[in-house]
């Protein structure tokens, strides 16, 4: 926990507005991505074909879709956005696995690696001075 509270004094000491941007342009994405997702579910489960034999696959194809619309909402308010972003990570590292175990689409890896990137960057970055996880604590 101690190394958290450092890690966020150092993000809010060392805060930048294009890295706020950053962070709601990445929230807006996903939101993007999970709305594309829902309105386009066959195409989700054409993308986890590879791993349709796999216990659990059912659950993964309702994970996503949820995962991405309610994470890029915290995120891009940045409440409780480390949480968001933990959430994201499976997915994100399943989507880079999926071009390997799957049909190569480099684009897709492109995309999934960069957001991967990016999200692990906020997880230990944070969520940054001008989001509503330090306003309420300031309120505090």
């Amino acid at each position: 926990m101690g190394k958290i509270k450092s890690l966020n004094k150092w993000a809010n000491a060392h805060t930048y507005v294009p890295l706020d941007i950053l962070r709601m342009a990445l929230g807006v994405f996903l939101f993007m991505k999970g709305i594309n997702f829902m309105g386009n579910s066959q195409m989700l489960v054409e993308l986890f074909a590879p791993f349709k034999n796999m216990a659990g696959g059912m659950i993964m194809i309702h994970y996503v879709a949820p995962a991405h619309f309610i994470g890029g909402i915290l995120i891009v308010f940045g409440l409780l956005t480390r949480w968001a972003i933990i959430g994201q990570l499976p997915i994100l590292i399943g989507a880079i696995v999926i071009n390997f175990a799957g049909e190569m689409n480099t684009t897709n890896l492109l995309l999934a690696s960069i957001t991967f990137l990016v999200c692990v960057f906020f997880l230990f970055y944070g969520s940054g001075k001008h989001s509503a996880d330090y306003y309420f604590k300031m309120q505090q």
